[in-house]
């Protein structure tokens, strides 16, 4: 039962779109990343998704609509519903997602990250 500063794990890492894993509980992972650009559109079937951004601003796009989420909000992506993660410039995100969860859902790409770093 170790305390966890966010922003001593955030300041370990600077690259884009490779999320590190920061904490579990209940069959969770808590995970840090950075994002900056856009990502691939995607789905995850079984999965639901809680970004919280704790740094910048992120444009969570749907098929029908977007969302701009600002410090200190969250959204949770419902499993089945196909998304893409937008940032103009680089944001920091909490994520809360089931350990099974890979980061591109249903796409492969050069993005997937298949086994994350615990910082």
């Amino acid at each position: 039962m170790d305390k966890v500063n966010i922003a001593h794990k955030l300041s370990r890492f600077s690259d884009h779109w490779n999320p590190r894993i920061v904490g579990e509980l209940n069959g969770q992972h808590v995970k840090l990343v950075k994002l900056k650009g856009e990502f691939i559109w995607h789905s995850h079937d079984d999965e639901d998704e809680l970004f919280y951004v704790l740094k910048g601003e992120l444009r969570m796009e749907f098929r029908d609509r977007a969302v701009t989420l600002r410090e200190n909000e969250f959204l949770i992506v419902p499993h089945g519903v196909e998304h893409r993660p937008v940032a103009a410039d680089e944001v920091s995100l909490m994520l809360f997602e089931p350990k099974t969860t890979l980061n591109t859902g249903n796409q492969a790409s050069d993005r997937t990250r298949t086994h994350l770093e615990s910082i």
